[in-house]
């Protein structure tokens, strides 16, 4: 009888799961995975998916305000922008660990490889919201302030008001405020870009 049991040793693989909202498990994503997915053309770059902790997160799509509010703010900050800083819409962001992040605007002090730019070094991170308001202001959030990420702006693409989060932690911000379209939004590590969204040009 034909021993075929060399065939059998390792027995079958064990894959990391995460946990879905409904207590099933799933399939853990890592980041080496969703790199592989980019790369043999799985994944493109004009498909807005984000990789938050071994989950594929779809991005909600961008409405005609939402690209018009990014463009301005875009090119009053880069007008602004001290030197030696680098500004970068939608960023590929691998900051850490099985995260791939895509924030609208960030901030950041120069360096070789934006796409990898430690948490530290961001100054600013925006993410202008529409049908994503819920989302930006929780889950990612969380993501952001256990990355360490001190000031992080959501813009709400109907009303303009934007929500401040700060003083980040492993858990969560320990403290966010809502400012005004007409309010001064002073960035905490650039109080030299103060500006008032009410002001700028926004169809």
């Amino acid at each position: 009888m034909n021993d075929h049991s060399k065939f059998f040793r390792s027995g079958p693989r064990e894959l990391p799961t995460t946990q879905a909202a409904e207590g099933l498990p799933r399939l853990a994503w890592t980041l080496e995975d969703f790199e592989r997915l980019i790369e043999t053309g799985i994944l493109s770059e004009d498909d807005r998916i984000e990789l938050i902790d071994g989950e594929l997160v779809p991005m909600s799509p961008k409405g005609n305000r939402h690209e018009n509010i990014k463009a301005v703010l875009i090119d009053w900050l880069y007008r602004r922008l001290p030197e030696g800083l680098m500004l970068t819409a939608e960023l590929g962001w691998r900051p850490m660990g099985d995260r791939y992040i895509e924030p609208d605007i960030v901030i950041y002090k120069a360096g070789p490889q934006p796409s990898q730019v430690p948490p530290g070094d961001v100054l600013l991170a925006i993410e202008i919201a529409a049908s994503s308001l819920a989302y930006d202001q929780g889950l990612k959030a969380q993501i952001y302030a256990s990355l360490g990420v001190r000031d992080y702006w959501v813009i709400d693409a109907a009303t303009l008001q934007t929500r401040v989060f700060r003083e980040p932690s492993p858990t969560g911000y320990a403290t966010f405020s809502d400012v005004p379209a007409d309010a001064a939004l002073v960035p905490l590590l650039l109080p030299a870009l103060a500006l008032k969204l009410a002001s700028l040009d926004v169809a």
